[in-house]
């Protein structure tokens, strides 16, 4: 009973407390940080060991936010997630509006591109230089598989769900304050990309602000994922043909 009243107290807390949230999302960023940290040095320059080290930080984040999720008593479904049966006629909207994300967010992302090439000579695209290992069918299926599963979906949860939630829940529940929410993840999302280069942090942090609107327009995070998967392929694949 002891154990149970202080999870209750956690979750009384991260549901109420302004500081508990702030508290959790420091938590979660600064381990995920921590861990890049520690485990970086130790896959020098193996390309595949770094990939692993991130998709092993974004798992753990998956954890920590199930975990708030959980002792603040509520379901995935209240970040847009549901896995119950799909009709026929949700499926094709979800599908088509997943269509509209993408193209959206590939403008989006060839934007920031085209901004940084104009207003600071920088290079016109991301650093991709820690995919060269794509050079053949077997790699880039097992990568795609990764990709959709921790960046897909991992990221979408991580960057949409979670923290434009968690900054709404702040005091930003207003329109002015959900449009705050998530420019504010949107830059938070660039960031986390700094290995692609001062262009991919900004084309990634534009794709991020169209992939946030639409979150809050929608409330439907399978679209934002079925979105990410098109453009993570549109990413690998080209990469692979380039490779091989």
């Amino acid at each position: 009973m002891e154990k149970t009243s202080h999870i209750s107290t956690i979750g009384n807390l991260l549901n109420k407390s302004k500081l508990a949230i702030i508290g959790e999302i420091l938590l979660i960023f600064s381990s995920a940080f921590s861990l890049f940290v520690i485990l970086k040095p130790l896959a020098g320059e193996n390309v595949l060991l770094k990939l692993g080290i991130i998709w092993c930080i974004n798992v753990l984040m998956l954890l920590l936010i199930w975990l708030g999720n959980t002792l603040r008593g509520r379901q995935w479904a209240d970040f847009g997630l549901t896995f119950g049966r799909v009709t026929s006629k949700e499926g094709i909207r979800v599908f088509s509006r997943s269509l509209l994300v993408f193209v959206l967010g590939i403008s989006a992302y060839i934007l920031g591109t085209f901004m940084m090439s104009q207003i600071s000579g920088m290079p016109e695209s991301a650093d991709m230089s820690n995919y060269t290992y794509l050079n053949n069918i077997f790699m880039l299926i097992l990568t795609l598989c990764g990709v959709y599963i921790v960046s897909s979906f991992g990221e979408e949860v991580i960057y949409r769900a979670f923290l434009i939630n968690r900054f709404t829940e702040l005091g930003l529940d207003s329109t002015f304050g959900k449009i705050l929410a998530v420019i504010f993840s949107s830059i938070i999302f660039g960031l986390v990309h700094f290995e692609w280069g001062p262009t991919g942090i900004v084309s990634t942090a534009m794709m991020g602000l169209v992939m946030g609107i639409f979150y809050l327009k929608y409330k439907n995070l399978w679209i934002l994922v079925l979105a990410h998967a098109y453009m993570d392929t549109l990413l690998l694949v080209p990469l692979f043909l380039q490779n091989s």
